[in-house]
């Protein structure tokens, strides 16, 4: 077998294991938040509380040993850096009114980037190709967004719950196209 048909080999091979391992993660996932939505939800805050906090530490280190800043950029990144570690010790703390929260404010931030898009593909209407599905688009765009807004709590739990099917699914299929792939 020739070094150039080995090399190929080899990396077929390992494409069909990262495809495999991509979409094994993903079915795991998709899984755990059928399952478990609310445990799942918790820790994906948790880890953003950790984050907010590793975050915070840097951000006050950046402002105490920091000698190239001025006096209001130390204070201010020593101050945002407390507000960082203060937010994620609360989150821990309260994980359950924590994820609570977070997922009222991704249901409005969608909603609004929902509404936001709607209203852009309706600016760009005199260019659009295809006028009737870009208004189409538009209208149901603005739409979701509003039934987000006025119902965030549910409405991120509609789409924690397509993003749990969404990756059971992909995983599989990703899973399939590892076994497949040549």
């Amino acid at each position: 077998m020739s070094s150039e048909a080995t090399a190929e080999k080899s990396a077929v091979s390992t494409v069909r294991v990262t495809l495999g391992l991509i979409g094994l993660l993903a079915l795991i996932a998709g899984i755990l938040i059928l399952v478990w939505p609310q445990k799942v939800a918790e820790v994906v805050v948790a880890i953003i509380a950790i984050y907010a906090i590793v975050a915070g530490v840097v951000y006050a280190a950046m402002g105490v040993f920091s000698r190239t800043r001025g006096g209001w950029a130390r204070v201010g990144h020593i101050m945002l850096g407390i507000i960082f570690v203060i937010a994620g010790i609360v989150a821990l703390a309260n994980l359950g009114t924590a994820t609570g929260w977070f997922a009222v404010f991704f249901g409005i931030f969608v909603g609004v980037a929902w509404i936001i898009e709607g209203i852009v593909s309706l600016s760009t209407l005199g260019g659009a190709g295809s006028k009737g599905w870009t208004i189409f688009f538009a209208i149901l765009s603005i739409i979701a967004g509003i039934i987000l807004i006025t119902s965030p709590l549910w409405g991120a739990a509609v789409l924690w719950l397509l993003l749990g099917i969404s990756l059971a699914v992909l995983g599989i299929i990703q899973i399939v196209r590892a076994f497949t792939f040549k």
